[in-house]
Order: structure tokens, then C-alpha cells, then sequence
């Protein structure tokens, strides 16, 4: 029997590869499969693109810009050296670093480099927002302007690890806000100045509070910061009722003789002053509103200067009034004020200057009135133009440091910085009399040089102390302000001369103002001398260092 011969089809693949029919032959390229044949969906994006991020919820604030794209970005903002670190310096007084943080811009104020005193369950955030809150209203309640309200507690914040805090003052009501990053919510709070005071012991001791804080040496818990800030508040007052009353008397006397008087007039002027302000007194311990508690002071001193118009003794009545006018003008509230203006605090010093307005509205009110009764009677009031004599520059010169002196005991400041605010008031009589009388310099640019100084000296006072520089600059004003300008204006008007007796008041509130703008000028001045934070750039590299401010806005 003869074996058929096997065809191709017949024959047994020798490996597992050549089992299937569809297997694709060795040496060929394998053809890209139809689009049909993707198990993917048909809304897979295409091969080359790049799927957009999802989008952030409608109204976030950390959504990109609608013009923004990933693959057309703008270039990168920093520069090829790197962006400078802006560095505090150390060495200089708190106020300083704090202020100039302030006047930065919020991205470019420096973190921290330790947040000290903080524990490891981090800072208690609310207690650390209330005793900054209760020691600015401290400081706000004492007189101090608000750009150093906002520094001193931007130091109480940063010092307890606080850096993202935001300090806000306006004239009656104090607000901080802390927010831990930019994803999470911030807290806020705020306290409500209901009450101010002049106490400048307080003050000083509230600012050496501060500065313990501040210090990197020093450890001052926030136990230990609400046990000192108790103690603050219970201290009792450097000097007593009496003393505050005899004080004013003198200043009264020693106003009367810096403008002319003779020793009856001074103590005429003694006498009405402390009459004057038992009388505010009274009216204060009724509940009447400052207004007119201004009224009720300004009425003896007017009232013995008629009387004496009408006595045979020659005398000049009007020193008694201008000498009782020294102790009532608000030449705290004044500087205050205006410095406030000067340094972009507009609200706080809209308030402050209002509030200086209507007092003096009530110091005019009573004058007047009392001047009225004394032209019905024909008292023989007239207008004296030669208000500084030359011949008794000693004489004047020690009345002006008594009056500083008895400023300087109204305010209630440490026994300690009284003597060195009579010399600094001396110093500017000094200065405004050789400007005024022996140079012949106009009145106004004579009491803005002789302020400027008072700065000047208060602040380098007030750094040597690490204190705060209205004990040293207040009083010291006190012989600059503008009490005759003031009672000769009032005179005019009450005899009917209108034109004079604007322009007398406008001339007292040109001096005024001279006088705040000559204090914060000699401030800033100083600042620039002494060692200021500066800026550190890329290490190996010398930069310029200056002092940080706010931006130029030429008014718009």
C-alpha cells in the first residue's frame, strides 16, 4: 500500500507562535490599530493635549485670571539675583522696627526670624489679641498718637509669634485681625476707648511693658504681661488732687509774668486759675460733658480780670485772662492731632482736632461771656500789642520753666522727667525770644524752630529712655502756645472789631499749628540720625540701607 504524499496545508507548525491564523509575520512593522478599535471612551482628550486643571470654586479668592494659561505663562517674577530680603535691624529701639514695618507694604515685611515665647502647642491666639488690644487702649487713652498705638501693639503680636496681624486705630475704637495663612479664616477683635485720661506715669510704665516684651533677651509670659498690666492699671497717680489744682494756679502766675505781669497780676492769675478749676470739678463730679467744663474754668480768670479793670490799681488785667487761657488751651489734644494728620491717620485726626474745636468753642464761650458783662459795665478793657519785653529775658525765662514745670505736674509724669522737661521747656523760650525779639523773625516760623527743637530734644529723651516721647514734648510746649493770640482775638470781637479779632484768632491758630508741626517735625528729623531699620540685599552685596515709608500718593 503506498503512503499518500502530505500537502502544505497538511503540515504541523513547530511552535506555539504559528498556532494562530492571525498571528503577524517576523520582520514586519505592526500597523497602528482604526480609531474604532480604542476600548476608550470618544471623550478621552487627544494624544498631544494637556487637560485643564478643574477650576476653583466661583468666588475664591485664590482662583487664577480668566487671561491666564499654563502653556503662554508670563515670565517669572523673580530676577536672576534673587529678591532682597528686607532684614530689621536689631540694635534699634522697638518703636522704630514696628513703625517702619507699618509704613511697608504687607509682602515685603519680614517674618520672624524666632517666634519666641511661644509654646509647643502654639500661641493662645485669643488671649494674645486681648492684652494687645487692652494695652492700646491704654496708650490710646493716654494721648499717644496712633501711628505709635499701631506700633506698639504690632509689637505685642509679632513678639508672641503673631506675624500675620494687622493692627487698626481709629479715635475711639481699636481692632486687631490675625489670619494663620492665606487658606485659613481670620480672627478678629476689637475694643471701644470710652474714657481718656491724662496720665503720663502710666504711659511710661505701659511703654516699658512693651518693651520687655519686645526685648529677644527678656522671657515675659503672657501671665506675667496680664500681672503687670493689672498693676498698671491699680497704680495710684504720682500726685494728688491738690497738687494738680496748685499747679495749675501756678501756671496760670507764670504765663501772666512771661507775657507782662507784675507779682499782683500773677497772683491774680494764680488765684482765678485754681478757682477755675474747682469749678471744672464740680461740674465733672455732676456729669456735665467736657464742653462745658471748659466753660466753667474759663469764666473766674476772665471775671477777675474785669474786676480788676474796674479797680483803681493799675494793673494789667489782660495778663490775668492770658494767664488763665495758658492752663486751659488743649495743646495735648493739638499735637496730637496734627501728628496724626501728618502721618496718614486722616480719621483719628479729624476726631481729635473736632474735639479740640469744640473745646476751645468752650473756652471762648466763657471769656466772651464774661467779657460782655465787663464792656456793659465799661470796664477799661483794652487791647495791649507789647506782650514780650527783652528787658526781662531772665525773668521770662523762669516763668517759662515754671510754667513747664507745673505742665509737667498736670500731666502727672514721673517724678523722675520733670526736671528734664523744665530744662527743654527753658531751652525753647530761650530759642523762640532770641528769634522773636532779638532777630526780628516772624512769631510763626520763631515758635515752629523753637518746637522743632522741643522735638528734637524729646525725642533723643525719649530713645535714651526707651520711653515715650510726649512726657518730654508736652509740657515742654507749654510756654509756645498761644494764649495772648487767643485772648486778644476774644477781646475784639467782644468790643466789636470783627476783622481784627479773626485775624488775632487765625494768627493763634497758625501758632498752633507751627507748634504741632515744628514738635513732629523735629521728631522725624531725629529719626533720620539715629539707627533706623534698613534693607539687606543679596549677601555680598552692599545696598543702601534707609528708612522704610508709605508710599507716594501725591494726594490721590
Amino acid at each position: 500500500m503506498v503512503a499518500e504524499s502530505e500537502g502544505p496545508e497538511d503540515r504541523k507548525p513547530q511552535s506555539d507562535e504559528a498556532h494562530s491564523a492571525f498571528s503577524h509575520p517576523a520582520g514586519l512593522d505592526q500597523p497602528e490599530a482604526p480609531e474604532e478599535d480604542h476600548p476608550s471612551s470618544e471623550f478621552a482628550v487627544p494624544r498631544g493635549l494637556v487637560p485643564e486643571p478643574p477650576p476653583e470654586p466661583e468666588g475664591s479668592a485664590f482662583a487664577p485670571p480668566s487671561t491666564y494659561s499654563a502653556k503662554n505663562s508670563p515670565p517669572a517674577f523673580t530676577p536672576a539675583h534673587g529678591i532682597p530680603v528686607v532684614r530689621v535691624t536689631k540694635g534699634a529701639p522697638w518703636q522704630d522696627r514696628m513703625r517702619a514695618m507699618l509704613r511697608m507694604p504687607v509682602g515685603e515685611r519680614p517674618v520672624p526670624e524666632t517666634a519666641h515665647r511661644q509654646d509647643e502647642a502654639g500661641p493662645a491666639v485669643p488671649r494674645v489679641l486681648d492684652l494687645t488690644l487692652r494695652i492700646g487702649e491704654l496708650l490710646l487713652a493716654g494721648g499717644e498718637g496712633a501711628e505709635d498705638v499701631e506700633a506698639a501693639m504690632f509689637a505685642i503680636s509679632r513678639s508672641y509669634g503673631l506675624d500675620r496681624c494687622e493692627p487698626t486705630v481709629t479715635f475711639t475704637l481699636l481692632s486687631i485681625t490675625y489670619q494663620p495663612s492665606l487658606v485659613d479664616d481670620p480672627v478678629t477683635a476689637n475694643r471701644t476707648v470710652r474714657r481718656r485720661g491724662t496720665d503720663y506715669n502710666r504711659l511710661a510704665a505701659v511703654y516699658r511693658l512693651v518693651h520687655d516684651i519686645s526685648a529677644e533677651e527678656s522671657e515675659v509670659t503672657l501671665e506675667e504681661a496680664y500681672r503687670r498690666l493689672a498693676e498698671i492699671r491699680r497704680n495710684r497717680h504720682p500726685f494728688p488732687g491738690w497738687a494738680l489744682t496748685l499747679a495749675g494756679g501756678l501756671l496760670a502766675g507764670a504765663a501772666s509774668v512771661l507775657v507782662g505781669g507784675d507779682l499782683v497780676v500773677f497772683l491774680a492769675a494764680a488765684v482765678s486759675a485754681m478757682l477755675g478749676d474747682r469749678l471744672a470739678w464740680l461740674a465733672a463730679g455732676r456729669g456735665l460733658p467736657e464742653f462745658y467744663q471748659f466753660v466753667a474754668a474759663a469764666m473766674p480768670p476772665a471775671a477777675v480780670g474785669v474786676a480788676l479793670s474796674l479797680s483803681p490799681l493799675e494793673v494789667r488785667a489782660s495778663a490775668v485772662i492770658t494767664g488763665g487761657l495758658f492752663a486751659l488751651i488743649p495743646g495735648r489734644a493739638l499735637v496730637a492731632g496734627v501728628q496724626d494728620g501728618l502721618t496718614g491717620f486722616y480719621i483719628t485726626a479729624a476726631a481729635r482736632l473736632l474735639e479740640v474745636g469744640y473745646l476751645v468753642v468752650g473756652i471762648v464761650v466763657g471769656v466772651l461771656g464774661v467779657l460782655y458783662l465787663g464792656f456793659a459795665l465799661d470796664a477799661g478793657l483794652q487791647p495791649e500789642t507789647a506782650i514780650h519785653s527783652v528787658q526781662r529775658a531772665v525773668v521770662q525765662t523762669l516763668a517759662a520753666m515754671t510754667l513747664s514745670l507745673c505742665f509737667a505736674v498736670m500731666l502727672q509724669q514721673e517724678r523722675s522727667t520733670v526736671w528734664l522737661v523744665t530744662l527743654n521747656g527753658g531751652v525753647a523760650w530761650v530759642v523762640y525770644g532770641a528769634l522773636a525779639d532779638t532777630a526780628g523773625v516772624s512769631p510763626v516760623a520763631a515758635t515752629a524752630a523753637a518746637a522743632g527743637l522741643v522735638g528734637i530734644f524729646g525725642q533723643m529723651l525719649a530713645r535714651y529712655r526707651f520711653a515715650s516721647a510726649l512726657p518730654y514734648v508736652t509740657a515742654a510746649i507749654g510756654p509756645l502756645l498761644p494764649g495772648s493770640a487767643t485772648y486778644f482775638g476774644l477781646l475784639s470781637i467782644a468790643r466789636g472789631d470783627l476783622n481784627p479779632g479773626l485775624a488775632s484768632l487765625s494768627k493763634a491758630a497758625a501758632l498752633a499749628l507751627a507748634i504741632a508741626i515744628g514738635v513732629n517735625l523735629g521728631a522725624e528729623t531725629t529719626r533720620l540720625f539715629l539707627r533706623v531699620p534698613g534693607v539687606a540685599g543679596v549677601p555680598g552685596e552692599q545696598q543702601p540701607g534707609g528708612r522704610r515709608a508709605a508710599k507716594r500718593t501725591r494726594g490721590f
